[in-house]
């Protein structure tokens, strides 16, 4: 009979509890081989996801590969001076999207477009105290996921405001996902696919090489001044109050190359997904039921306001749903520039919705902080 003591010479070395192999693999690769896998990995994933239309695939590609390699022992993290410089290239784009247009829609339209708005944000909110007083996400977590129209910018500010962002960015991009899916397959019935063919996606079409560096030391300016500010958030904010009304004035021409938009995405997706630990990925996936609930009454809610939006307005359609959508801005305009419908009035709603969200949003998380003080606020 063999010896199967543990001292015998060729007998396997049980695994160390709460310590798989893999894990042990991963966290001992040389730094720069963990680097080389993580972007190499990255690339291929979200090319994958963008050529399947998968709505913020540079960015959920490299979120999803930061959360298996941290959730299997990886130990790089992202250096804070790239991830700052990413949240000003991030505030220098939405900054850039204002448009005069876009302000001279909003003081004609101004009284519907806010009482949408504040329908919309008191929905989410409502929906983000239960998830908040049911314990779905822990402390404030749920507020800043519900939070429609601002993916990126409220995974970060939830971060300055000590919500788990991990869990903000998870419900976040699933919302994004669903969302976008659905405004999708709506609007497929009304796409043209000549006016779709007529502009195909160009990662490196030709751009001002002046402008683009003067955008980016504008960037790197307001990286500093916004750091130094101490203004929560403030490397992504200020950029973005800054560069908005350099826009609108026309004083600079915003130039961010699609493939320059695409590092500032992944250098995001990864600054959140290694940050995931086993812990944090159960607990995502013990809510995501009740998470995709909350989900899709939102995008219920925002339907029937686009529905009274047509009967009392004399909006089209598909404009009316577009506009109310709780998408991200950017790609509900994509969706809406292949289609026949009032583009202005779309982002008018869409971007006055997002500085509504980052104006009251900290209120409410704070608001909900003081209800929920005995949870803890994230998931170690």
């Amino acid at each position: 009979m063999p010896d199967t003591s543990p001292h015998a010479p060729h007998a396997p070395k049980p695994p160390k509890p709460n310590s798989p192999p893999d894990r042990e693999k991963l966290g001992k690769m040389p730094y720069l081989l963990q680097w080389g896998l993580l972007i190499g990995v990255s690339l291929v994933l979200s090319v994958i996801l963008h050529d399947a239309d998968i709505p913020a695939a540079l960015l959920l590609g490299p979120m999803i590969i930061g959360i298996v390699m941290g959730t299997n022992g990886a130990t790089i993290a992202m250096p804070k001076p790239i991830y700052l410089g990413a949240q000003s290239v991030l505030g220098c784009m939405v900054g850039g999207s204002m448009t005069a247009g876009i302000i001279t829609s909003f003081m004609h339209d101004w009284p519907l477009v806010l009482g949408v708005t504040a329908l919309t944000l008191i929905a989410s909110s409502f929906l983000g105290w239960v998830l908040c007083i049911k314990q779905v996400l822990p402390g404030t977590a749920g507020i800043w996921g519900s939070s429609p129209g601002a993916a990126s910018a409220m995974v970060i500010m939830a971060e300055a405001f000590g919500a788990d962002a991990r869990l903000v960015a998870f419900m976040q991009y699933v919302r994004v996902v669903i969302v976008v899916a659905v405004a999708s397959s709506v609007a497929n019935f009304w796409v043209d696919p000549a006016l779709a063919a007529a502009h195909p996606h160009q990662w490196f079409s030709p751009f001002d090489i002046g402008d683009f560096g003067i955008t980016v030391a504008i960037a790197v300016i307001l990286c500093i001044v916004g750091a130094k500010s101490r203004l929560p958030s403030g490397p992504l904010l200020v950029p973005m109050i800054v560069v908005m009304v350099l826009s609108i004035t026309g004083m600079v021409d915003i130039v961010l190359p699609e493939w320059f938009l695409g590092l500032t995405y992944a250098v995001i997706g990864w600054m959140i997904g290694l940050k995931f630990t086993p812990a944090v990925l159960r607990h995502a996936a013990y809510a995501l039921p009740k998470i995709l609930i909350s989900i899709f009454v939102l995008i219920g809610f925002c339907a029937g306001i686009s529905v009274l939006l047509v009967i009392f307005m004399d909006v089209d359609p598909l404009t009316a749903y577009l506009a109310t959508s709780p998408g991200g801005l950017d790609s509900v305009a994509i969706i809406a520039a292949s289609t026949n419908v009032d583009l202005s009035f779309i982002l008018v709603l869409q971007a006055t919705r997002f500085f509504m969200v980052l104006l009251f949003g900290p209120p409410l998380a704070r608001m909900v902080a003081k209800r929920t003080s005995k949870f803890p606020d994230r998931i170690v």
